[in-house]
């Protein structure tokens, strides 16, 4: 059994080797309160960090067990160990060289608490058995060893193992794995450590936000946001909570105004937004778009002190937009664009450089398939899980919202294949149970399709329903309906498996990811900056190896996106994060089942019957 002592010892010897030495000391090693295992080394000081994980068992960890009693509690309890680690490693990591050396770090935390490979609670395994012939020693050496029977919390992060130039500095990686990573560990990784309440708290709020989005349905609303919450964000690249003492908390109007009550925080009241349509209006910089934001993100739990914490959102909600120049591969989207010039057909809709008004309807067709793709009329519908569609006029195609009576007149409805949401909005409710939130500033005709009516005034909502439906009434606008009398089928498809192709050149699978909106597969750079409920890195890197896994284990040119996608996520479900990837990465986090089918949706090589 090697230890903490030979870990320094081997590395001392190392000092001065060459970089690719480093591999030595692939394996495991047991110290003193806990196991260090060395999965993955890097092989330059350039390349990507190596891969490290310590797994610290029960009874040093000293977690009581409330904390992760259900898995909500025990994700929530993750979600801190994790950003109590990346705090003190990001304290005491420092410059040790070239390139990556001398960092210790985790993965980049944002406002959301999300589902995430970085730390588990887990049984630590027995001792890896001697391995068999012919099998790999580098591997077997990487299995974890066993300090008790007992659960244990395991955390895995990346290391820049120090060098000069491309030599090993070996007395400086000494002082990082045997000095520098037990004292972090002995401060994050143990409750008598950390403070107490503090984690509580964390914890309790996390229940308490994933328990409110549970209630939704039984209250039959798809969003509640909480009084007092604090809406505004930093800017539009920091999305911390605004500390200016200008900020307005919210306060729901008294006739929108329910009551729930929460395990730990008990009773809280908020703003419950009803399924159906409801409309968000009022004059620019009044909060119409941060409001529709706090409820976008709202799909996602978030961290206390973040004023979001009690906003919930129904988990099928998906934020719709034009995305001019996105593919389309054989969407049927003639509920919406029909009558093409030159006859070209709009029930198995291509593309490789979608119109705003083209994306747009694609855009609602895909969602719909992710949640309604196993039914083919609305009678079927009511056992899916219909989406909530949110959607803002300032990144909608003008065009697809609204043609107005004026414009009906001047260009008759045979000589215009698009049929605004305006006329579908309404149907997609009572055929399909689509509920719909929609910020507009700018047209009225959409007061006699809504159910209820937000008026926001300096961050403040108030309910106009009454009032807007007589002003409907009062200067009629004279549009005709030209959404015919039922919304439409949604169509199945089923990818052809070589039109997913991850490899590049020599490589059978190349994939990178670039910020929170693109993902490298392939040859293929995927765009997916027009998908904005993807908060994290870690999500497109999960999203990225799930395509690669869909590809692998499910694409048979006979099962349809949706069975594909549920597959995958029966899998992660029963399985954790882990199933998609050869060895333990501590940078991936869960995505929604319609992100993942976003992506595929994005390939420019995507081919489906």
């Amino acid at each position: 059994m090697t230890n903490q002592q030979t870990l320094r010892r081997k590395l001392l010897d190392l000092d001065n080797s060459n970089y690719k030495a480093y591999r030595d000391i692939q394996g495991s090693y047991e110290f003193p309160d806990f196991t260090l295992i060395i999965d993955h080394v890097q092989g330059d000081p350039f390349a990507a960090p190596s891969k490290l994980r310590v797994q610290v068992p029960y009874t040093v960890a000293g977690f009581p067990p409330e904390l992760y009693k259900n898995p909500i509690r025990e994700m929530a309890l993750r979600d801190f160990l994790t950003r109590k680690f990346d705090r003190l490693a990001y304290e005491v990591s420092g410059r040790r060289g070239t390139g990556k050396s001398g960092m210790i770090a985790i993965t980049k935390m944002g406002q959301e608490v999300l589902e995430r490979t970085s730390a588990y609670l887990i049984k630590l395994a027995p001792p890896a058995p001697k391995p068999a012939p012919g099998s790999n020693p580098a591997l077997e050496r990487a299995k974890p060893i066993k300090l008790s029977s007992q659960k244990g919390v395991e955390v895995r992060l990346i290391v820049g193992l120090p060098a000069g130039g491309r030599r090993i500095l070996g007395r400086q990686a000494a002082e990082m794995l045997c000095d520098d990573l037990p004292y972090i560990v002995h401060r994050s990784l143990k409750y008598e450590q950390l403070d107490g309440d503090v984690c509580r708290h964390h914890v309790e709020t996390v229940e308490d936000t994933d328990w409110l989005r549970k209630q939704l349905p039984e209250k039959n609303l798809v969003a509640f946001v909480a009084n007092g919450a604090i809406l505004p964000r930093q800017s539009g690249v920091d999305d911390r909570p605004l500390s200016s003492e200008e900020v307005v908390p919210f306060k729901s109007p008294p006739s929108l105004e329910v009551e729930f009550e929460c395990p730990n925080q008990g009773k809280i009241y908020g703003m419950g937004i009803p399924k159906g349509v409801t409309l968000i209006v009022g004059g620019g910089y009044h909060g119409k778009s941060t409001l529709l934001k706090a409820i976008e993100r709202g799909v996602y739990n978030h961290v206390p002190g973040d004023g979001r914490e009690f906003v919930v959102t129904d988990p099928a909600a998906i934020k719709i937009r034009a995305e001019d120049g996105r593919s389309v591969a054989g969407v049927d989207i003639s509920p919406f664009i029909n009558q093409l010039p030159k006859g070209r057909s709009t029930t198995q809709f291509t593309t490789e450089n979608a119109s705003g008004s083209t994306s747009q309807a694609a855009n609602i067709m895909e969602a719909l398939e992710a949640g309604l793709g196993n039914s083919n009329s609305e009678e079927t519908a009511t056992t899916a899980t219909p989406p909530v569609l949110l959607v803002d006029e300032d990144t909608a195609a003008t065009n697809f919202m609204i043609r107005d009576r004026r414009m009906q007149e001047l260009i008759a409805k045979e000589r215009e294949p698009i049929t605004p949401f305006i006329d579908k909005v309404r149907q997609l409710y009572t055929d399909y149970q689509v509920s719909t939130i929609l910020v507009m500033g700018g047209s009225g005709d959409y007061f006699e399709m809504a159910d209820k009516i937000i008026a926001m005034e300096n961050f403040q909502g108030q309910e106009v329903t009454e009032k807007a439906k007589e002003i409907a009434e009062k200067y009629a606008t004279g549009r005709s309906a030209e959404g015919g009398e039922k919304f439409g089928e949604i169509r199945r498809r089923i990818p052809l498996p070589a039109s997913l192709d991850p490899s590049r050149g020599r490589r059978d699978v190349r994939l990178k990811v670039r910020d929170v909106d693109e993902v490298v597969f392939g040859s293929e750079d995927v765009d997916l900056s027009a998908v904005e409920q993807l908060v994290s890195k870690d999500q497109l890197k999960a999203i990225g190896v799930a395509m690669v896994y869909a590809k692998k284990q499910y694409m048979d040119g006979n099962r349809t996106l949706l069975e594909i996608i549920d597959a995958v996520m029966a899998d992660i479900e029963s399985k954790s994060l882990d199933v998609l990837v050869p060895f333990p990465q501590g940078d991936l986090a869960l995505f929604r089942p319609f992100e993942l089918l976003a992506a595929i949706n994005r390939l420019r090589t995507l081919k489906v019957k």
